[in-house]
């Protein structure tokens, strides 16, 4: 499932190459975690949240199929580094 958000979010950007999908799997749950350059931002959240919420129910779908939930949460880029202070 993890290639599923990989390629839906690939495809929206014009960074493919900064895109990260990092995964964390719990019992019942799925969590992906997506980052993006800072210029790709409004293209994966969209006008109100729209695009961002057509990617969730894609991915929430597939997960129903394992009869799991699944969440995507899209990172601030400055959420990705490593130690980075916040604002």
């Amino acid at each position: 499932m993890q290639e599923l958000v990989e390629y839906l979010v690939r495809h929206l950007v014009d960074n493919p190459d900064a895109v990260q999908v990092h995964l964390i799997e719990g019992e019942r749950t799925i969590l992906f975690e997506v980052h993006v350059a800072e210029e790709d931002m409004g293209k994966v959240i969209g006008k109100q949240g729209r695009t961002a919420a057509a990617i969730r129910t894609i991915v929430s779908a597939a997960a129903m199929k394992q009869n799991k939930k699944a969440n995507v949460e899209i990172l601030d880029p400055i959420e990705r580094d490593v130690g980075a202070e916040p604002y």
